[in-house]
């Protein structure tokens, strides 16, 4: 049950960027075209059904068809693909890495958003057809960042070594951590569950790809989701054009430099910063950055002998372009150009790095779509919702920190008033009258006057903070509690989505967890969600 919506600018965890893009600052409004709102995807389907050619659709259904061949899939996600073939069908994508068993929960919630909000899109514009797409990012080469989920306060890790695009990476080794995973999770249907997922999802696929389209496919198949991958050579064929002016023109470079200055001037963080070539080189157990020799014109692929002139790379790209990969700068632009997209839905990190790309976008000729922040949630179970009821804690006091959540519990309950504002504002009156005698005398006294002032507005306050720690010691039981709860629910002072897994939740409520949290998430209403379960 949806028990609560808290502004994102009081929970603590949201950037000034993200904060000022939701509330539409005008500084910001060069970075973005069409701001996420229900009327505002009325311009953006006229806009992509203008720019995006009808001839890119024979070759998106066709791949997407051999991807899907092994894989059994809902009447709706069959229907959604065929779709594709028609110009009045587009997508809402969101995108995450091939995290061991989906890493952490908000991998759960962008897809919950995607999925809502093609729904709704879908009911408001009846004259088109919306398709939720999750892609994956096959083509990320950090294994550190992925090799791992927590269950049970407990940290999970397949240790191997790695190199390359991870969607490639073998799955040799999982057995073990199938392992420590069954062995962890205890008993009932629903552990059993967890267990055969995880053994269907890495025993019975032999490359990370395959296991992670599987894994999805199986947790949302009583939906319409599409899932796709787009470390394929009949989709980079379509992305050579872009690619090739990438490598001869430094495009990206030039329009990212020239974003980040103006960001930086309004005080914002620069999430990523470009290279002169924003593409990686893939081989085998290897993806390596692309990079040119100005002073020779040649281009070599870093920790590789690699070497090309320009028109050797070029004619690579063309016979191959499989092997050659965006980074995370130019693969939104590889995203829109392959897609009919309307809107991406990301997390706070991946929407800052969306509105450096605006103007990148226009210099490649590509629809820049609707950047939209993912629903964010705090899942809290019936015995922590009980807890805050007798701790007579709100939802919004949960967000302040550990140190401001208990001092303000304790001056609540204190049978003592810990709150020395009427002595303090009583000094402030008696300094009054010394100052008043002061202007009749010299500097010196004035400046004496100032400083005992000072020293005893101090002297309250340090007796303020020793009275507070007097009544927390004295009411320790109570501080204790409420401590062990903030930590149950912000697991290392962190975002709870942030953290745990999926699992952790399944075990208790089984195959209704992705169905309650489709039923109490509204896509557009941009404020973090307490969800009680």
């Amino acid at each position: 049950m949806l028990a609560d919506c808290i502004p994102f600018k009081r929970t603590g965890f949201f950037s000034p960027l993200i904060l000022d893009y939701l509330s539409q600052n005008l500084d910001l409004k060069e970075f973005y075209g069409n701001f996420p709102s229900v009327d505002n995807f009325k311009n953006q389907f006229q806009t992509k059904e203008k720019t995006y050619q009808n001839n890119q659709r024979a070759t998106l259904v066709s791949v997407l068809k051999k991807q899907y061949q092994l894989l059994e899939v809902s009447e709706a996600t069959t229907a959604n693909i065929e779709s594709l073939s028609s110009s009045k069908t587009f997508t809402v994508t969101t995108g995450h890495q091939l995290n061991l068993f989906g890493g952490p929960l908000y991998f759960v919630y962008k897809i919950a958003t995607t999925l809502n909000l093609a729904r709704l899109l879908n009911e408001k514009y009846t004259e088109y057809h919306v398709v939720p797409i999750f892609w994956m990012a096959t083509e990320d080469h950090d294994f550190a960042e992925i090799n791992y989920f927590n269950f049970q306060n407990q940290k999970i890790s397949w240790n191997r070594p790695s190199g390359g695009a991870v969607g490639s990476l073998s799955t040799e080794g999982l057995q073990a951590v199938s392992e420590v995973f069954e062995a962890t999770l205890g008993k009932g249907k629903n552990a059993r569950f967890l267990a055969a997922l995880f053994q269907k999802t890495y025993l019975k696929h032999n490359k990370l790809a395959e296991a992670t389209r599987y894994f999805v496919n199986e947790l949302f198949k009583e939906t319409e989701l599409v899932i796709i991958d787009a470390d394929n050579a009949e989709f980079k064929k379509e992305f050579v054009p872009v690619m090739e002016k990438e490598l001869i023109e430094h495009t990206a470079f030039d329009k990212l430099s020239e974003t980040n200055v103006k960001l930086k001037s309004f005080g914002y963080h620069i999430q990523v910063n470009p290279r002169k070539i924003n593409l990686f080189y893939l081989q085998e157990n290897h993806r390596g950055r692309i990079e040119k020799d100005e002073s020779k014109g040649h281009y070599h692929v870093d920790g590789t002998d690699f070497r090309f002139d320009e028109t050797q790379i070029l004619s690579e790209l063309h016979t191959h372009p499989e092997r050659f990969s965006p980074n995370a700068l130019m693969r939104p632009v590889y995203q829109e150009s392959l897609l009919p997209n309307l809107c991406y839905i990301g997390g706070g990190g991946e929407i800052a790095y969306w509105l450096q790309l605006k103007s990148t976008f226009a210099q490649f000729g590509v629809t820049f779509p609707i950047v939209m922040l993912r629903n964010s949630v705090l899942l809290v179970s019936d015995k922590q919702a009980k807890k805050l009821q007798n701790l007579e804690i709100s939802y919004e006091d949960i967000f302040l920190s550990s140190h401001e959540l208990t001092n303000k519990k304790i001056k609540a309950i204190s049978a003592i008033p810990i709150d020395f504002s009427t002595q303090k504002h009583h000094l402030k009156s008696q300094f009054e009258s010394l100052y008043k005698l002061a202007t009749q005398t010299d500097a010196s006294f004035l400046g004496a006057v100032k400083a005992q002032e000072a020293k005893q507005t101090k002297g309250l306050e340090n007796l303020e903070k020793r009275l507070l720690k007097a009544q927390k010691r004295k009411l320790e039981d109570e501080v204790n509690r409420l401590e062990k709860l903030k930590d149950g629910l912000f697991p290392n002072g962190g975002l709870q989505e942030r953290t745990v897994n999926f699992s952790d939740f399944y075990l208790e409520l089984g195959d209704e967890t992705i169905p309650l949290l489709l039923s109490q998430l509204n896509p557009l209403d941009f404020r973090f969600a307490i969800v009680e379960i």
